[in-house]
């Protein structure tokens, strides 16, 4: 058989395989429609022959070009059958993403869809496989097989501990080269240890500042390190500033609720902060879920005719669950039917699983980067403290966890007034009417920019929405001090119901945003006193110095 005489037979066999998808959901009511135009089909395959031969004829003549990160290595360029292997897989999968593009379906089976080819081209990738990386197998030969001796020895050293290094964990101690900004704990309960800083001014604020981060991770993504700790600039910038530190759960807190996360977490916190700082009001920050947290804390609060903060500050949070990214493909009825079932009567959500699922997102940055270093080509992943933050990861409890699920993702009960209730309270977010800062960022694949600038739409009050670059972690973590990226602000007092149309009138500015919110923040912070001498107040008393051990509580695999 002749070159175009197989490329042919490839290409019948590739249309017979697609006539076969429009019949899916025949045989089952409940399978999602899906079906193909033959005349995309037709002009893709026409296109697949074009480039498959352009790329025989490549490699006939040398070796063929392959522009890809994985692929760039002097040992594939010099190896023309691992560039042409290169090629073919990339030929292979741009061929298949453009077949998903061509599915016709609904939104949702076709984002699923897409999601799947896409772990699969990932997986599938000739770099991640010893027999196929012309690099790793270049690096075995001149190490004379030292590197795979310490690729199987990085393997196992990783299945022991539950999931795929990302740097070298070894280096980092929370509290130590972390997490370690002064202060103290000076509240705890089971579900939190409220930690208050050091002032770093003479003078400070006199309403407090609450950080609310996401239960999900660690607090100490805002206080990596100094130079890059947004907990350590609100305190330079002024702000008596306290943290939530939320415990990573046990057995023992196998029955915890949302409830639990909302009254007993975030309005006890906002009740000692008002305790120890002797005012009526403070000012808080939510951060990714601790903003959703938070603002139903504030629902809650309305709802009981109570008023204790006079601004909010909302980091990549979701409110409205209609644009909630990528991860929208996991949830559906049976899904959260399956969660409910799972954790009815108590559980744990584990960390890793949750940490796995977040990988997976970007899989070729957090999952084959690292299989093909650490255990093809025998590497030590370098020092990398966001990537240490990223691996301790956290547990959540399964009640609150599947409380959320439904409530959020699935129904997206949270901007229906009245529909959800939260400590016992049917809660309604046009109540929440305070000033309020709404950040997110433009290449967020967790919370989506359309997703974060949504709550413009649901809360009364005055807004100011700032959106940064670059994506959920290092958007909002983007020192001044560093002198990168940009972030662009619109008009307070117009937010047309699309993203786009404030984006296409936003004006952009250099550097952080972060110097933005803090001018935005003092407005709200009300005159300066002298700044404490003494952490606490009354019964509020320093339990033990910050990060505290709460967050030194590590995950079991």
């Amino acid at each position: 058989m002749d070159q175009n005489a197989a490329l042919k037979s490839l290409g019948d066999s590739w249309l017979k395989a697609m006539a076969s998808f429009q019949t899916m959901g025949a045989a089952d009511a409940k399978a999602p429609a899906l079906s193909f135009s033959l005349d995309k089909l037709e002009a893709l395959q026409k296109q697949y022959f074009e480039e498959a031969t352009a790329l025989w004829n490549q490699s006939l003549q040398g070796k063929p070009e392959v522009k890809d990160r994985r692929f760039k290595g002097e040992a594939w360029a010099n190896n023309p059958m691992a560039a042409f292997t290169a090629a073919a897989y990339l030929l292979n999968t741009r061929t298949m993403m453009e077949l998903t593009d061509a599915a016709e379906t609904d939104p949702k089976t076709k984002a699923r869809i897409q999601f799947a080819v896409e772990q699969w081209a990932a997986a599938a990738a000739p770099s991640n496989y010893l027999a196929l990386n012309a690099e790793a197998q270049q690096k075995a030969i001149d190490t004379k097989g030292e590197s795979i001796s310490k690729g199987i020895q990085n393997l196992l050293h990783d299945l022991q501990q539950g999931h795929v290094s990302m740097t070298d964990e070894r280096l980092f101690e929370v509290g130590k080269n972390v997490a370690t900004t002064e202060g103290k704990v000076v509240f705890e309960n089971e579900f939190f240890q409220l930690l208050e800083y050091k002032p770093l001014t003479a003078k400070v604020y006199e309403r407090p500042f609450l950080f609310v981060p996401p239960c999900i991770n660690k607090f100490y993504i805002l206080d990596l390190q100094p130079e890059n700790s947004l907990i350590r600039y609100a305190v330079a910038q002024g702000h008596r500033t306290f943290v939530v530190s939320w415990r990573n759960p046990d057995e023992s807190l196998r029955n915890t609720t949302w409830d639990n996360y909302v009254e007993d977490v975030v309005i006890q916190a906002i009740q000692v902060v008002q305790d120890i700082g002797g005012v009526p009001q403070i000012n808080a920050l939510g951060f990714c879920v601790g903003g959703t947290i938070l603002s139903n804390a504030l629902a809650v609060l309305a709802a009981r005719g109570e008023k204790p903060v006079a601004s909010a500050t909302l980091l990549t949070t979701l409110i409205d669950f209609s644009d909630s990214g990528v991860l929208d493909v996991f949830i559906d009825e049976a899904f959260v039917k399956y969660r409910e079932g799972q954790f009815a009567d108590g559980g744990l959500m584990k960390g890793k699983d949750m940490a796995s699922t977040f990988s997976f997102l970007r899989p070729n940055d957090l999952v084959w980067n690292y299989v093909v270093g650490n255990y093809l080509k025998g590497e030590t992943p370098p020092p990398f403290d966001l990537l240490y933050w990223n691996s301790d990861s956290t547990n959540l409890p399964g009640p609150m966890y599947a409380w959320y699920l439904r409530n959020t993702y699935l129904e997206n009960n949270l901007i229906k007034p009245g529909k959800a209730k939260v400590c016992g309270v049917k809660i309604d977010l046009r109540k929440v009417d305070m000033p309020l800062y709404i950040y997110g960022s433009r290449e967020d694949h967790i919370v989506p920019i359309g997703g974060a600038y949504a709550s413009t739409q649901v809360f009364p009050g005055k807004k100011r929405f700032v959106m940064g670059a670059s994506g959920h972690i290092a958007g909002v973590i983007n020192p001044p001090s560093a002198n990168k990226r940009c972030y662009w602000t619109g008009s307070e007092t117009s937010f047309p119901k699309d993203a786009d149309q404030w984006m296409g009138k936003a004006k952009e500015h250099a550097g952080s945003w972060w110097t933005d919110w803090s001018g935005w923040l003092k407005t709200h912070a009300g005159k300066q006193i002298a700044a404490p001498k003494t952490y606490g107040r009354g019964k509020h008393k320093a339990i033990e110095a910050a990060p505290g051990r709460y967050v030194k509580e590590r995950s079991s695999n």
